[in-house]
Parts: C-alpha cells; sequence; structure tokens
C-alpha cells in the first residue's frame, strides 16, 4: 500500500540493458477476405466466380470446413505478447533534462523529439523508454510493459549497450538537420531574408 495513489517513475521499474515484455493490441483493420488475412495466392484468370478467394475449402467428408482452411474475418486489433525486448534507454522528462538525446560519441545539445515532432504523436515531454524492435499497435495506444518472466543468459540479453547517437532529424522527409540551429547555421538566415524580401515586396504592391 505504500505506492498507493503515488507517482511511479518509469526508471523506479526498469533499467537500460534490462529485457522486458510489452502487452497491448495490434492495429485493427476490420473484416478481410483470404488473400490478405492469409495471404493466399490469387487464381487464376477467368476463374469461376472469383479471384481472391480459396479455390476448394474441403473434401466431401469429413462434411465440415477444417480449421486450417483460410476463411475471412477480423484482421488486427489483437491481443499480442511480445518477449525479449531490449532497453536501450531509459530518459528523463523535458523539464529535468532538457538535452535527454546527447550520448558520450555525440554531444549535441538536443531532445529525443525529432524536428517537427514524431508523426502522428507529436512531442514527447515526459520519461520515456527506447526499445529495441517494434511495438504492436497504432500511435498513442497504451501497452502494458513488465518484467521477463525467463532467467536471460543469452549474449544478446547480456550485452551491455552503448549508445552512438540518435537520430533526430525531421521523420516527415529526408530530413538532414539534427537541430533547428544546424538548419539555419546551414542556410545562413537565407530562409529569413526570402520570407523578408516577399513581405516587402507585397507590401509594395499593396501600395500600389
Amino acid at each position: 500500500m505504500g505506492l498507493f495513489e503515488q507517482e511511479v517513475k518509469i526508471a523506479d521499474l526498469f533499467s537500460q540493458d534490462e529485457m522486458i515484455d510489452i502487452i497491448g493490441a495490434t492495429k485493427g483493420h476490420g473484416f478481410e477476405g483470404v488473400v490478405t488475412r492469409w495471404g493466399v495466392t490469387r487464381l487464376a484468370r477467368k476463374s469461376h466466380r472469383g479471384l481472391r478467394k480459396v479455390g476448394c475449402i474441403g473434401s466431401w467428408h469429413p462434411a465440415r470446413v477444417q480449421f486450417q482452411v483460410p476463411r475471412s474475418g477480423q484482421n488486427g486489433y489483437h491481443h499480442r505478447t511480445e518477449i525479449n525486448k531490449k532497453i536501450y534507454r531509459v530518459g528523463k522528462a523535458l523539464k529535468d533534462d532538457a538535452n535527454n538525446a546527447m550520448t558520450e560519441a555525440d554531444l549535441t545539445e538536443k531532445a529525443i523529439t525529432p524536428m517537427g515532432g514524431f508523426s502522428h504523436y507529436g512531442q514527447v515531454t515526459q520519461d520515456f523508454v527506447m526499445l529495441k524492435g517494434c511495438v504492436m499497435g497504432p500511435r498513442k495506444r497504451l501497452i502494458t510493459m513488465r518484467k521477463s518472466l525467463l532467467p536471460q543468459v543469452s549474449r544478446t540479453a547480456v550485452e551491455k549497450i552503448e549508445l552512438k547517437f540518435i537520430d533526430t532529424s525531421s521523420k516527415f522527409g529526408h530530413g538532414r538537420f539534427q537541430t533547428s540551429e544546424e538548419k539555419a547555421k546551414f542556410f545562413g538566415g537565407a530562409v529569413q531574408k526570402k520570407a523578408k524580401t516577399e513581405s516587402k515586396a507585397a507590401e509594395e504592391a499593396t501600395e500600389k
């Protein structure tokens, strides 16, 4: 009862180089056919009554459809558990550490949020966990993280991770700058000069 209604930080539960399990629901795709749902090969051209279907769902006997036969139905939004996800970094909130994306090899002062924010998510302002690999579900979906239930003795599990570089370039295109200061330094104020010139030309046009 000591932690009841108390704030528990992520750093108090997990640490770097630890292997954890994640639990959540996958991204939903609704009702799908057998080609999309199970990867069934499309039938040949001019096949009878459709192409994107199973050619034969079974023999006369047994007089029922076996469970191994691909059928259409719900695809996605399934409860899944992925085990053995390695933690690469446990970062602090932006208010506690403004440069939470720095490493020993990269001393650039920058936060974990890339330029322009994460696609369909935004800014990361609270404590965060960086995992190796993918996580089920769309952005902003809740997931459950738990301690690994199995003893970790593999070489991958006991390996010590030392991050050399964290990419914070824009994720909306071919990002090439890590910080806004780097971008401004590269262009040398050309963007601001162009904006001022265009605004001045617009003002002159309105006066005429």
